[in-house]
């Protein structure tokens, strides 16, 4: 990405949709670009919360979380939170988002969670997903509970990235109390869309 795309990402964030809590998890059926298996919801049925998280290489955005976020899944995965990661985004037009190197990163970065690629982007569109990163924490009933931001830290603030606002949703679940409100958007990239892909 050239300094000149860099700072008009930056300085025009997209924030995730306000979605309704309570919504089911839609379904998916994705491959793994590190495994080369095929990764459903169903997989994660035994957990007692799922976070789907869509993500993207070169984002900056989730490059400014990124090592956070390896870690926050780490610990919180002894705990019973699985985590899925997939990216949406168009591979022609964004090479460094290809299957190859979501494959790169995750060995790099030591992903403990599936890396998926969602080719057609309709999974992207069942979850109304707009932004990398945008957050989906469900419930042990597969229904959402928290969408919002990882924390408020943000490329270039000097706010160092703790994870505290998914953290608190996270904990609140899995001890099984409802997360905290008010809930605040995601803030990073478009998803870079398929013509025709893009939502209303």
């Amino acid at each position: 990405m050239n300094a000149g795309r860099l700072t008009e990402v930056i300085v025009a964030p997209v924030q995730s949709r306000a979605l309704d809590l309570g919504m089911a998890a839609p379904a998916f059926s994705l491959p793994d670009t590190v495994s080369g298996r095929t990764v459903t919801l169903e997989d994660f049925a035994g957990s007692p919360a799922l976070l789907v998280a869509f993500i993207c290489n070169h984002c900056p955005y989730v490059k400014h979380i990124l090592d956070g976020f390896v870690a926050f899944a780490r610990e919180y995965r002894d705990r019973g939170l699985a985590v899925v990661a997939i990216s949406s985004n168009d591979v022609e037009q964004y090479p460094a988002d290809s299957p190859q190197e979501m494959a790169r990163i995750a060995k790099e970065r030591g992903f403990t969670f599936p890396y998926l690629y969602d080719a057609d982007q309709s999974v992207a569109r069942a979850y109304d997903a707009v932004c990398t990163p945008d957050l989906y924490l469900f419930d042990r009933d597969r229904r959402l509970v928290y969408h919002g931001q990882f924390d408020d830290s943000r490329p270039g603030s000097g706010t160092p990235v703790t994870g505290r606002d998914l953290r608190t949703a996270v904990d609140a679940v899995l001890e099984g109390r409802a997360p905290p409100s008010p809930q605040h958007p995601s803030v990073g990239c478009s998803i870079k869309w398929k013509a025709g892909n893009a939502p209303q």
